[in-house]
């Protein structure tokens, strides 16, 4: 399910919090209960300090269920590795601006790959980081935490890059959708809507809910 515009809610449940040696269910379990896409968060050990997945788990989760992959690169080199995650069957590869590469060539490959184009920043990064590549991107994802390890607690500093984003859009006449990943629940998706994100990526707050698609649903209804 791709949004057709940037008002359309998404709820993107994390991979990240679910049981790894049951991915292909519990991607069955998220898609039963209401998921949107799936998130995929990849981490190389180097730009953030823990170690995920690779291409091969995308390309299982892929091939073993029909759900729009949202991959998040948090490596230190997208642009080398993009080509074997695109083979694996992502449908939108975000990369971040603080990496080690050239952004604006990167964002363009994953675009010439067929791929929906995605440019995230951490909380650290002043938003400004992101504004000369807005043209270019299909979604902007705000960290709202420090990105390596789930379970975090929301940063609500991240909110004015939230509404900066929006007004950038606004302003530009473009149509980026806006993502927010990290603490994510029914009290801080309040917060990151009314701020002007429309993609909810939510970990802890999906898999590990006592009933998934009440969770998935109640963030829809927000």
């Amino acid at each position: 399910m791709i949004p057709r515009t940037y008002k359309d809610r998404v709820i993107a449940p994390s991979l990240l919090a679910a049981d790894f040696g049951r991915i292909r269910e519990e991607t069955t379990r998220a898609i039963h209960a209401g998921a949107d896409w799936m998130h995929l968060d990849v981490m190389d050990g180097h730009f953030v300090d823990n170690i995920s997945f690779g291409p091969a788990i995308v390309q299982a989760v892929h091939e073993s269920n029909d759900i729009f992959l949202d991959v998040h690169l948090m490596i230190s080199r997208p642009d080398h590795f993009l080509p074997r995650f695109v083979a694996a069957g992502a449908d939108l590869i975000t990369v971040h601006v603080e990496a080690d590469h050239d952004v604006a060539n990167t964002l363009l490959r994953i675009r010439e790959a067929g791929c929906q184009v995605g440019l995230a920043l951490n909380p650290a990064t002043p938003i400004e980081s992101v504004e000369p590549y807005l043209n270019q991107i299909d979604l902007l994802l705000c960290m709202t935490v420090v990105p390596g390890f789930g379970g975090q607690a929301f940063m609500p500093e991240v909110l004015p890059k939230i509404e900066q984003a929006k007004k950038w859009r606004d302003q530009l006449g473009l149509s980026y959708h806006i993502e927010v990943d990290g603490g994510i629940g029914l009290k801080t998706a309040q917060a990151v809507i009314a701020a002007g994100a429309n993609i909810l990526v939510a970990g802890s707050s999906t898999f590990n809910a006592p009933d998934m698609a009440e969770a998935i649903r109640s963030l829809r209804n927000l």
